[in-house]
């Protein structure tokens, strides 16, 4: 059986992720009646190393702490953005060139899509050579390299695991409120209680969520479209084929989100909202980029 093109990619993200998350040792310690160990400003880096796995001591704590410090002085929720926004800057810092080449890459999808109409069903191998060599050709004017979303997520995703255990395990955000809630207090449990404030939360953390996943796509249709007037032809929808995984993931997440403590609803909103600003900044650069001949 011959698999498309993003049921590879898929399969090749599900395995890195299950690799990463095996490789983290990311399961968050608990203590003997099954409650999440807290990190306070008196746990040490030496107790988290000896104690737990330097995962946890070399990402999870560091963050924890931050998170201590800060929390008591600008709330709870500042403290979470704020840590959030700074986690972000680092990873952009790091990873800018390969998050510009993966926004890129899905602004070109049309093209690529034309190129894979061009030749559907000719199973030759000239064909085969014809079809790489154009998209190979394409990747090269607008200086891409297909495989770095794959870059970004194996580089990001132990950041994200440490920042989601990290909101957990913070004592200063167990013990701290949000607009008057108890942050260790799951949507569920606060609904039960006659509290729908926490159900406001989850649906404005759901709301956030949706943008930053549709905003991709949309981008990529304006530039579809800007494409297509420039060229005085009709515009072509880009396809996108991970919808179907964006559907699965929103609706894991909008599950868990009743289920985990009110300060990970919090923290997802914020990272969701800092990436939908990324994404902004990275599109702009690269119009930018455009505009100065860079990219052509």
């Amino acid at each position: 059986m011959k698999l498309k093109n993003s049921t590879k990619r898929l399969l090749m993200l599900s395995m890195l992720l299950i690799f990463t998350i095996s490789a983290s040792g990311c399961r968050i310690p608990m203590d003997e009646n099954g409650q999440i160990l807290q990190i306070t400003t008196d746990t040490t880096f030496k107790e988290i190393m000896s104690t737990e796995s330097w995962f946890s001591a070399i990402f999870v704590w560091p963050l924890s702490q931050l998170l201590n410090i800060v929390a008591p002085k600008i709330g709870v929720g500042m403290g979470i953005a704020l840590v959030t926004v700074l986690v972000n800057l680092v990873l952009l810092a790091v990873t800018l060139r390969s998050t510009i080449q993966m926004q890129q890459m899905q602004l070109i999808q049309p093209q690529l899509e034309r190129i894979q109409r061009k030749y559907e069903g000719r199973d030759d191998d000239a064909s085969k050579m014809r079809q790489a060599n154009e998209m190979n050709a394409l990747y090269k004017k607008y200086n891409v390299n297909p495989l770095s979303s794959i870059l970004i997520t194996f580089i990001q995703f132990p950041i994200i695991i440490a920042m989601y255990q990290a909101v957990q395990r913070s004592a200063a955000v167990k013990t701290g409120t949000f607009l008057g809630l108890s942050l260790a207090q799951t949507p569920m449990q606060g609904v039960k209680e006659g509290q729908y404030l926490y159900i406001v939360i989850w649906l404005v953390m759901g709301i956030i969520q949706f943008v930053s996943m549709m905003l991709p796509m949309k981008l990529a249709e304006r530039k579809a479209i800007a494409e297509a007037e420039k060229h005085h032809r009709r515009p072509e929808k880009p396809k996108n084929n991970n919808m179907m995984m964006n559907i699965y993931m929103m609706g894991m997440i909008m599950v868990f989100g009743l289920m985990w403590p009110t300060a990970m609803t919090v923290y997802w909103a914020i990272n969701s909202l800092v990436n939908i600003v990324k994404t902004l900044l990275v599109q702009n650069i690269i119009d930018k980029q455009k505009q100065e001949g860079a990219v052509k």
